[in-house]
């Protein structure tokens, strides 16, 4: 999501303790590892080496990723971060498959500044196509080299040897462990270009359903998440926040909160307005107390809601026609058309936003739920005036995050306030109205469609049109973290930019995989943003692809197709073909009976045209006096490529089918033209318990030893585009704004 390019990592070093893996390849390569440019024959002329696989193309070094110890344990390193997406268990399956060993002795290490690689951010579900992809490569190059090693020491042919839990046995039954071979050894060589990786007909781990190593801790009540810990000494902190965008301090009377008991320090700077407590609730009195009594000048900054759709498409754009083939622009036959709206919504992430820094010796470390932890370090290095190598973060799971939330900022403030407090660990926890208030919002969208069909009712011509704000504004410099913004001497944020293609920003998924001889499909990106905006789970694709599969819907309506049977028809991926079929078969489309006030509705993406391939079903059911939408079911087929833990898809898609229902069936920032006024679930409602769906049922598609593809925001477009085409199919009343609340529904089944 970020479009970043990724910075090169130096060593790691992983040697201060313990035994460690050390292979040199002095004399010659080892067995099963390919021979590298210097052992080619010095006259042949040089051959171009294929690109080196996933995040090892930014940090080759097997060292990087993978380390043994002398008692046999094994570290894997990663630099993306667990989010709750199950990415921990999925590294360890692979990394287990491809070593031989038993999951339970891998200890998995994820994104921290000076121990794993840099892989930017973890974003747009790339997780497993770069991370998982590269320590799928290098465990299995270790496992080669291991192998070569063990042949040396035990005088036999390589593969000859029979590995089993990290233990390489000859048919003589002599023996040596992992362990054993790594005194005095060190991994420190690049990765090559090819691996020999385990045939998936041998698998033992990957393939198969294992329990994620997360979760006890968070149905337990263990430290499962940042707004958990508590390091010896720590205090508490809370955050003054202007209470509008536009808003200046003139005057902050500090002298009753400091009388306040425990109260450590008050920091102001320039808007920025933090006060430091022993306890959590002592700082929350004092920042009520000085809420009061600040004094802030506001003044209209915002476009009236009732016309936000007006403000966004009458803003200043740059225009980029992302795809123009055919020749689409004159419409023939029969024409439809039709404009489909996005508000703007928010993470609303059910823990606010929470981070810990401390100041020791000049270094800074920060616990923080980031997404990107290197980036992150270089904005708040800049933020505070000191080389990036002062600063240190420390990824610790988020309480309820997919996407730039809050938690950038919330690090943000408790580097200042760390700064102002040296010596102890200084804890920021957001409180909701923060949290609702200033965040980054997913931004308002408009997508406009027209089509041609002709005498065959097939798509003649498609143009489609893209109105969006950017989709990222992820730190990477200090005027991208809130707090480096309302400083004394404030940082600039980064001019917003589009996300480039094929992956992009606002504009993606504007381009449907359905093939279309005539089409052209142009992105209107709108530089200026009322309010600040950031990447929501899925970016521009969960509303892209509501508008065009609830547009395919119109389409087949109006060609008097089956929806099922139009996009088959229009579609030539076979595996995009097969995950129709499958989830059309298993909700039991052809023999779906009809019942009053019920309908059906059926989608279908591939996310980015690049990721997984997602098809959805969905039955749902309209009180008209009330407009209540409740989904009675939901059934989808999903194909994410070689599957590496089945449950861990299974829980991806089910809880974007979740979070994308509350999206489209509740969610929506409301404001007026001074400040956001959805500060608590009051205001910004989200789905509750009697509109969760009945059931969800979720097929797998899988395809073993074909590439990872991400799966994590597969759902979100499918499953909005599904739910309104079950509500127009129950209703025969076509809903192009979302969200579907109960308002919106009753009002126009009453008009």
């Amino acid at each position: 999501m970020s479009g970043r390019r990724l910075e090169s990592v130096s060593r790691r070093r992983f040697l201060a303790t313990g035994g460690a893996l050390v292979v040199t390849f002095a004399l010659r390569p080892l067995p099963g590892i390919a021979a590298g440019p210097e052992t080619q024959n010095q006259g042949a002329q040089p051959k171009e080496e294929p690109a080196l696989p996933g995040s090892l193309k930014t940090q080759p070094l097997l060292d990087g990723w993978i380390r043994i110890g002398a008692d046999g344990s094994v570290t894997v390193f990663t630099g993306k971060a667990e989010l709750g997406q199950g990415i921990k268990t999925a590294f360890i399956q692979v990394a287990a498959e491809e070593l031989v060993v038993a999951p339970a002795r891998i200890t998995l290490v994820t994104a921290d500044t000076e121990r794993t690689p840099n892989e930017g951010y973890t974003a747009g579900s790339h997780s497993m196509q770069d991370s998982g992809t590269a320590i799928r490569h290098a465990a299995a190059q270790v496992r080669a080299i291991l192998l070569g090693l063990a042949a040396q020491r035990l005088a036999v042919p390589a593969e000859s040897l029979q590995l089993n839990d990290g233990v390489m046995r000859t048919a003589d039954a002599r023996s040596v462990s992992y362990g054993e071979l790594v005194s005095g050894q060190e991994l420190h060589v690049s990765a090559t270009p090819q691996s020999p990786l385990r045939d998936p007909k041998d698998r033992t781990v990957m393939g198969k359903p294992m329990q994620r190593v997360d979760i006890p801790a968070k149905v337990t009540g263990g430290i499962a998440y940042v707004q958990d810990l508590r390091p010896a000494g720590m205090v508490h902190a809370r955050i003054v926040r202007p209470p509008s965008p536009g808003a200046l301090l003139q005057q902050l009377d500090t002298s009753r909160a400091e009388k306040l008991p425990g109260i450590l320090k008050i920091v102001r700077d320039g808007r920025f307005v933090g006060v430091i407590a022993q306890r959590e609730y002592q700082a929350i009195s004092a920042s009520r107390m000085l809420a009061a009594a600040a004094q802030w000048q506001e003044q209209p900054t915002l476009p009236a809601q009732a016309d936000l759709y007006k403000t966004v498409q009458a803003a200043p754009s740059q225009d980029f026609v992302i795809l123009q083939q055919g020749t689409a622009g004159g419409m023939g036959g029969r024409t439809l058309a039709a404009t489909y709206r996005r508000p703007y919504q928010m993470h609303a992430s059910i823990g606010p936003s929470c981070a810990i820094a401390q100041l020791v010796d000049g270094k800074y470390t920060v616990w923080t739920h980031s997404q990107g932890v290197y980036p992150l370090r270089n904005a708040l290095a800049e933020m505070l005036g000191v080389a990036k190598e002062r600063v240190h973060c420390i990824h610790a799971e988020g309480s309820g995050c997919y996407g730039h939330n809050a938690a950038d900022d919330v690090a943000a403030d408790a580097a200042l306030l760390a700064r102002a407090l040296p010596g102890r660990p200084v804890r920021v926890q957001w409180m909701r109205e923060d949290e609702h208030g200033w965040e980054p919002f997913g931004p308002p969208m408009i997508g406009s469609v027209k089509a041609g069909l002709d005498g065959a009712g097939n798509i003649s011509e498609w143009q489609y049109e893209v109105w969006s704000n950017t989709h990222s504004s992820r730190p990477g410099a200090a005027g991208d973290l809130l707090a480096a913004t309302h400083l004394a001497q404030p940082f600039t944020p980064s001019p917003p930019k589009p996300l480039p293609q094929p992956e992009g920003g606002g504009d993606r998924n504007a381009i449907p995989l359905y093939t279309l001889p005539n089409a052209r499909v142009v992105h209107h990106f709108l530089p200026v943003m009322p309010l600040r905006v950031s990447a929501l789970r899925g970016l521009g694709a969960y509303c892209n692809v509501f508008a065009i599969e609830s547009f395919m819907d119109e389409l087949a309506h109006a060609a008097g197709a089956d929806p099922v049977a139009f996009r088959l028809r229009h579609m030539n991926d076979t595996r995009a073909q097969e995950v129709m079929r499958v989830a059309a078969e298993r909700f039991g489309w052809n023999a779906y009976p009809r019942q009053p006030r019920h309908g059906r509705g059926f989608a279908f993406a591939r996310y980015k045209n690049l990721g997984a391939y997602a098809a959805m079903a969905f039955e749902v059911e309209v009180a008209r006096d009330t407009g209540l939408v409740r989904i009675v079911r939901a059934v989808a087929a999903v194909d994410s490529g070689d599957a590496v833990n089945p449950d861990g898809i299974r829980n991806q898609i089910e809880g974007g089918i979740i979070q994308s229902s509350s999206w489209t069936l509740s969610e929506e920032v409301a404001f007026d033209n001074t400040r956001v006024t959805s500060r608590d679930w009051g205001g910004y409602p989200i789905l509750r318990f009697p509109q969760m769906p009945d059931r969800i049922d979720v097929h797998i598609v899988d395809r073993p030893g074909q590439p990872f593809l991400g799966t994590g925001e597969a759902s979100q477009g499918p499953a909005a585009a599904a739910i309104a085409n079950a509500v127009a199919d129950a209703t025969g009343v076509r809903f192009r704004q979302l969200p579907l609340s109960r308002a919106r529904v009753r009002a126009a089944l009453e008009s």
